[in-house]
């Protein structure tokens, strides 16, 4: 006999079928090699007692605060442990229960439905101004043209374009100013027809801005403000757009001046939540979320938003992280320059994929799809 240990990454379906497993139970055991780990807060003392024995019974578990079976605290904080063959049966056995364990059955039942995305779409950066915090991101017309096309054979499916700064006090710029420098770069991509070859996203919350890119044969709106503005909302509706919906507190020229939260992940899941109930409100189906990484958020803050993306796939929409070169990087590693930053860039978005993620936002489109390349390969051994 030879046993052998597994990653817990492992294509499990996959490892399934390869033993010959009946085509009906490959379902039913993959739902249990998936474990989940779930923080609930403010759960009534009532109702962690039934879910803890609710728990039990079926082989998870639910870890308490001490004095709970006491009811000591009107409610409590909790963490659940489960596969996800185990919230499924939760999810059905606390509908019938008191103590608000109905609508955390309905929040187990979004959680079992949510997939992994099986694929993974870069989006390559092209700024047309002077003070993008990445230099080599920047470009006239005649050099964007020859970037673009480059990026489309080094694996880009994306192309996203802005003509304003949005780092970290960036200085404020006008529409018209704005216009000004994207403008000769629409009208060589409409002239050339590049938006055959790969899909354009302007960068850009100004109305007047976006209408001509998606004139000029644009798909995606991303909007960095989230969609504050209804005219923007109306554009994107009439031209069937994509949109990015992206968090940011504050401005750029605000944003990081102390940002807090009462807690990071719910504050950002209740933003983009109500921003993608606007969106739909006119009629924009088609979105993207970006929980906005260095847009007003600490170092733990943008960590935390990495390590538990899968969070956000509630929403139940394309998830996209753009940490490209930032100064997290620096944080972590003793302020390397800008032009240093390349393989913390590729451990951030590495991380993100395997959490969630489907898009990456990037400068550097070669080396990412050769590292997804590589990720796809490894998952399916």
């Amino acid at each position: 006999m030879v046993v052998e240990q597994l990653s817990n990454s492992i294509d499990i379906k996959q490892y399934l079928k390869d033993i010959n497993v009946d085509s009906g139970g490959i379902s039913i055991l993959a739902a249990k090699a998936k474990t989940h780990i779930l923080k609930i807060k403010d759960l009534n003392v009532g109702g962690a007692n039934i879910l803890k024995q609710d728990a039990l019974s079926i082989g998870a578990d639910l870890a308490v605060p001490r004095g709970t079976v006491l009811a000591k605290t009107p409610t409590v904080e909790c963490i659940l442990i489960a596969t996800t063959a185990q919230l499924k049966i939760l999810a059905k056995k606390e509908l019938a229960q008191p103590f608000g364990l109905k609508d955390l059955a309905h929040k187990l039942k979004e959680i079992v439905s949510v997939k992994m995305p099986t694929h993974v779409q870069v989006m390559g950066v092209i700024n047309a101004n002077d003070d993008s915090f990445y230099a080599d991101s920047r470009f006239n017309a005649e050099g964007a043209v020859l970037k673009i096309e480059s990026m489309i054979q080094e694996g880009a499916s994306i192309i996203d374009i802005g003509g304003v700064s949005s780092a970290p006090n960036a200085k404020k710029v006008s529409a018209e100013e704005e216009l000004s420098r994207v403008k000769p770069l629409l009208e060589m991509i409409k002239v050339k027809k590049l938006y055959e070859k790969v899909d354009f996203s302007i960068d850009s919350y100004e109305p007047i801005v976006i209408e001509q890119a998606l004139n000029a044969g644009f798909k995606i709106v991303n909007d960095i403000t989230g969609l504050v503005n209804d005219e923007v909302c109306k554009l994107c509706a009439k031209y069937s757009a994509t949109v990015v919906i992206m968090h940011m507190l504050g401005t750029p020229q605000t944003m990081q001046d102390n940002p807090e939260y009462t807690n990071i992940l719910d504050d950002v899941y209740i933003f983009l939540e109500s921003r993608v109930k606007k969106a739909e409100s006119f009629g924009i189906q088609n979105i993207i979320l970006d929980v906005g990484i260095g847009f007003g958020k600490t170092l733990n803050d943008n960590l935390k938003l990495i390590k538990h993306l899968e969070h956000f796939m509630s929403l139940g929409r394309p998830l996209l992280i753009g940490a490209s070169r930032k100064s997290m990087i620096a944080k972590v590693d003793e302020n390397k320059e800008v032009k240093d930053r390349l393989g913390g860039t590729l451990a951030l978005h590495l991380e993100a994929l395997k959490n969630g993620a489907s898009i990456l936002r990037v400068h550097d489109v070669l080396e990412h799809s050769q590292a997804i390349k590589l990720q796809e390969a490894l998952n399916k051994v």
